[in-house]
């Protein structure tokens, strides 16, 4: 049987699984985050996960099917969360015209003011780089996007909006460039998120 991981005898001859304990102890920085956020307002992480995504993205994000892909579960589990926060008039939906069986999603008023309260769920981490310099700060960014590209490879992660996979990025390796913008790009300048994404 393969070792795990969470073994300390296969962490002790591996550097690869250290890593990966070592990112699992963060990961669970942001689930204990999030359940606080959503205990106060009897709500699930997923729960305000969806509101935060509804307040930040574009409505053709905002449809079951994708959010099923960018949270990677499945669309029953979505449509569950969705119907509580319909429940809870946190969110509205809207019929597509084109096709009466799809629908956007969208918060209501009551979804803004409380996406707007726990948005901020992830910023007590900030403060975690503040000592680091700012070239440290661009390669560790740099590393973790090339960590979210071969995860995404391996199948981990089914959707991402970072500019290196988008049709608009150009890489000469010396230099970065967006096609878009029509501008140089900085390894500081790339995004996690990118609202003009486009798949290459």
């Amino acid at each position: 049987m393969e070792k795990s991981v969470f073994d300390p005898q296969a962490q002790a001859g591996s550097l690869e699984a250290k890593i990966v304990v070592a990112l699992e102890r963060i990961a669970e920085v942001f689930r204990v985050s999030l359940w606080n956020a959503g205990k106060e307002h009897g709500l699930s992480p997923l729960q305000i996960q969806l509101l935060i995504f509804l307040k930040f993205h574009s409505a053709e994000k905002c449809k079951v099917s994708y959010l099923a892909r960018e949270f990677s579960l499945s669309k029953p589990t979505i449509s569950e969360a969705v119907r509580t926060l319909l429940k809870k008039e946190l969110i509205g939906k809207e019929t597509d015209p084109g096709d009466t069986r799809s629908f956007s999603i969208h918060l209501s008023a009551e979804g803004e003011k409380l996406a707007e309260e726990t948005a901020s769920f992830a910023n007590g981490l900030l403060p975690a780089f503040g000592a680091w310099s700012d070239e440290r700060k661009k390669n560790f960014y740099g590393e973790l996007l090339q960590l979210i590209a071969s995860l995404q490879k391996l199948g981990f992660i089914s959707i991402q909006r970072t500019c290196l996979k988008c049709r608009f990025f150009r890489d000469d390796k010396k230099h970065y460039y967006c096609g878009l913008l029509k501008m140089p790009l900085h390894p500081q300048d790339l995004r996690v998120d990118c609202p003009e994404f486009e798949e290459a």
